[in-house]
């Protein structure tokens, strides 16, 4: 509904007397000129990306997007600043440009949301009212899925599956490590956050230990038997680095049942693994506030409408991003982005009372196996039975037998589309 003055309303009503009429209505009609308001919490790419969106799209749209966090480090190309590949300071943006675009910035953490009154109540015991709700909050790590690992055990043993503190303490571990040691990464089975992350770091700390400590190896466990672009990787760790990569699969005892930080073990079903460096990545769930909120179910992620991303257990409240159950379609930085604009377009159908449009969505996700070597897996997904599904023959992978200077133009397409979504959501 287009924004009215109050000038313009009392003149609309003709002079004094029906000035008087409409004072009569109250402050609800009154309030009832102001643009909808919409509250997004969360300012990484899913939510950041949504609330920028949404105010491009419909400028007269107040959009608040809670944020304790002045900067966001980004997750993808973290795995290069473990391998002392990056600087984690390019990694980190803030959200100058938002607030140019007009969004209103709260700095506040979320710490719970009363659907029915419509309200978010904020850290500092304040309330934020809203029309509609879009909660991006992210992952939480499963301090409690594995005995001996929580957040003190993280300190000597690091998931660095949030990118930032933990990121550098990787970084300097390895770089502690002396020539010979042995680093053991964990990968947990499914779902987590980027299905390929764990595969491409253990691809470039590989290159790392090649470069730096040669006599070095990396043990990868994985409580899975089988991983993204899993043919991919294996090819390009016998062609680069032979005999330096050990994948132990599920079937062969790669789950981690117990960890003890104290001698930097870990154990599994088939014995243990003593090492040097050890990056466990533990099992996940969707952020808190996804539960404190209600939107999160007894898998720990949140079931949503594929078609507007709205909750299927709270009404008026929508998750997008990692924290989503969203079928086919993986949690990765690429599929955040596609989903906030497909589901800013369902917020402002909704506020409007227009037709939803079915979206299709995209996702690409480029890994690096070293610097000037990448591969990538690329889907296109649609509604379908309640959940995100495959369009058949519309994706793909890298091709198995690509020339290096094929490899090399996918790793610096990786690089343009960092440059290029971290601009379109924070610049």
């Amino acid at each position: 509904m287009p924004r009215r003055s109050r000038r313009a309303v009392l003149g609309s009503l003709g002079g004094l007397a029906a000035g008087a009429a409409a004072l009569s209505l109250g402050a609800p009609a009154l309030l009832a000129q102001a643009p909808p308001r919409v509250a997004v919490v969360g300012g990484g790419f899913a939510g950041a990306a949504c609330a920028r969106e949404m105010k491009r799209r419909d400028p007269s749209l107040s959009v608040m997007l809670v944020e304790p966090n002045a900067r966001y480090t980004a997750c993808p190309f973290s795995n290069a600043v473990v391998a002392g590949l990056r600087e984690l300071s390019a990694q980190e943006f803030g959200y100058e440009g938002l607030e140019k675009a007009g969004i209103t910035l709260v700095r506040q953490a979320a710490l719970a949301v009363e659907a029915e009154a419509r309200r978010v109540r904020l850290a500092d015991g304040t309330a934020l009212g809203y029309d509609r709700l879009v909660l991006a909050p992210g992952v939480d790590m499963r301090f409690d899925a594995i005995p001996g690992y929580d957040e003190d055990a993280a300190e000597a043993m690091p998931h660095a599956w949030k990118a930032g503190a933990q990121t550098l303490l990787l970084r300097r571990q390895l770089e502690a490590m002396e020539d010979g040691g042995v680093v053991v990464l964990s990968a947990p089975a499914n779902p987590f956050r980027c299905p390929p992350g764990p595969y491409e770091r253990a691809s470039l700390i590989a290159h790392y230990l090649k470069t730096r400590k040669p006599r070095s190896k990396l043990i990868l466990l994985d409580a899975k038997d089988a991983f993204s672009k899993q043919r991919l990787f294996e090819a390009a760790w016998a062609e680069l680095y032979p005999g330096m990569i050990e994948w132990v699969s599920l079937s062969f005892g790669g789950r981690v049942t117990e960890a003890d930080p104290s001698t930097r073990t870990l154990v599994t079903e088939f014995g243990s693994h003593k090492a040097q460096v050890v990056n466990l990545i533990p099992p996940q769930r969707a952020g808190r506030i996804a539960e404190a909120a209600g939107v999160a179910d007894r898998t720990g992620w949140c079931p949503i409408d594929p078609v507007t991303f709205e909750s299927t257990l709270v009404p008026g409240v929508h998750v997008i991003g990692d924290a989503a159950i969203a079928g086919a379609m993986p949690k990765s930085a690429f599929a955040a982005h596609a989903q906030a604009k497909a589901c800013a377009g369902a917020v402002l159908a909704l506020l409007g009372g227009r037709p939803l449009a079915e979206p299709r969505l995209i996702n690409t996700c480029y890994s690096l196996v070293a610097p000037d070597y990448g591969i990538s897996i690329a889907g296109v997904y649609r509604p379908s039975g309640g959940l995100l599904a495959d369009i058949e023959g519309a994706g793909g992978t890298s091709p198995r037998d690509a020339p290096p200077a094929f490899r090399a133009r996918e790793a610096a397409y990786a690089e343009a589309w960092f440059r290029t979504i971290t601009g379109d959501v924070f610049g």
